[in-house]
């Protein structure tokens, strides 16, 4: 009988997938439902036997690993096992625009909607440009919030790079990630995509080593595993 109680959530879940088992619930759920299969499958061997990819394994250290992640507490509550974030390969020009966009960010000033002081739910909106013929802050009058303006724009080299420096690349179908580069382009998923197709993104993106920034934890019960 092999030794469940010494392995750990992410292995576990790789022999329930060998094994053609559901992979959700906690620890002891995956325990028990490994104990039910009975005599362990050549393919479960296999996967337990298996070492972990070279391109994997080079690219993705362990000190890279999100503190929110650590723990087997967090393993249990998600049952996509997430290993680490990936980190884009940048020269040395993306790396000192992306520090020149930061230093930029921090002296830009809060935009705020006209008279947002008076009324409350303006205070919890976004911006808009004043139009008003009298309108003080269109005006630029003192004491008013100042306005957007293109002197505000950050630097042209950063823009549209994701603060960590990856290209966003928004999909909507696990073949969308064909062709995409992980080591310079991140997946973000349509906010349409239902759950189903989400799993479906989320194997693939892990399968080709693409970083999936709006990566959300939801259950995979029945045929969303």
């Amino acid at each position: 009988m092999m030794d469940y109680e010494g392995k750990t959530v992410a292995e576990l879940k790789d022999l329930l997938r060998a094994a053609e088992l559901p992979v959700s619930g906690k620890k002891a759920d995956l325990i028990a439902r490994l104990q039910e299969a009975g005599d362990t499958p050549a393919a479960v061997e296999e996967v337990d036997n298996e070492e972990v990819p070279e391109d994997i394994s080079d690219d993705v250290e362990m000190d890279e690993v999100d503190d929110d992640f650590e723990g087997e507490e967090f393993e249990d509550e998600w049952d996509d096992f997430h290993t680490a974030r990936q980190k884009p390969v940048l020269d040395d020009a993306t790396k000192e625009a992306l520090a020149t966009r930061a230093a930029q960010k921090k002296k830009q000033p809060a935009f705020r909607r006209q008279e947002w002081f008076r009324y409350k739910r303006l205070s919890r909106t976004g911006w808009k440009k004043p139009r008003g013929d009298d309108s003080s802050q269109r005006k630029n009058r003192k004491y008013r919030s100042p306005m957007v303006r293109i002197g505000f724009g950050k630097i042209a080299d950063a823009r549209g790079l994701h603060p960590s420096g990856f290209e966003e690349v928004l999909v909507s179908t696990a073949g969308d990630l064909d062709g995409l580069d992980p080591e310079r382009q991140a997946v973000r998923i349509s906010a349409s995509v239902g759950n189903r197709k989400r799993s479906s993104i989320h194997d693939r993106a892990d399968d080709l080593g693409l970083r999936v920034l709006n990566r959300r934890r939801f259950a995979r019960k029945g045929d969303l595993r």
